[in-house]
């Protein structure tokens, strides 16, 4: 298998992090790969908004557990950089280019030995007062609507490599 079929099929999310810092050289290689992503008739509606500041991360985390109900739990998993995704919903492919985007982060972070792991509920946090706000000071005009968090981090776990479904592709 090639390598990087092999990347591709191997991909796991981390849920639990080191606590050390990604090197600059590995994350802008990570960055690349998301702003390299397809994007519908190459609009490149999404952005990435690259938070390592632990404050920030508490603040997006707490928003995020907010948003299912729960004030206990950090869905971020102490993971010391997320990459913020977010799309202007101005492009008719917004949430599909922005998923694109954050599919190549995640196969290029596990590309590096560099966990990864999706966390839902962006779309809800930046449709809160709170999450307008961030967007403001982040120069974002409310266009833009959340895709993901894609958490990143030397992984301080092993994956799981759970079985795919048996009917997963039909021929016809």
């Amino acid at each position: 298998m090639n390598e990087t079929c092999k990347n591709l099929t191997t991909r796991r999310s981390v849920r639990k992090f080191k606590p050390d810092q990604l090197l600059e050289t590995e994350l802008q290689e990570v960055l690349a790969a998301g702003m390299n992503a397809p994007s519908g008739m190459n609009r490149q509606p999404a952005v990435m908004v690259v938070v390592q500041d632990p404050e920030t991360i508490h603040r997006l985390s707490a928003l995020n557990a907010a948003v299912m109900g729960k004030t206990d739990i950090d869905p971020f998993y102490g993971a010391p950089t997320v990459v913020v995704v977010l799309s202007d919903t101005s492009a008719p492919t917004w949430q599909e280019d922005g998923t694109l985007v954050l599919g190549n982060l995640m196969n290029a972070a596990w590309s590096m030995g560099i966990g990864s792991c999706w966390i839902h509920r962006a779309r809800q946090v930046f449709e809160s007062e709170e999450g307008r706000k961030l967007l403001a000071q982040w120069g974002l005009s409310e266009s833009y609507a959340g895709i993901g968090h894609c958490l990143l981090g030397y992984p301080d776990m092993e994956p799981k490599d759970l079985p795919r479904k048996s009917n997963y592709v039909i021929r016809v």
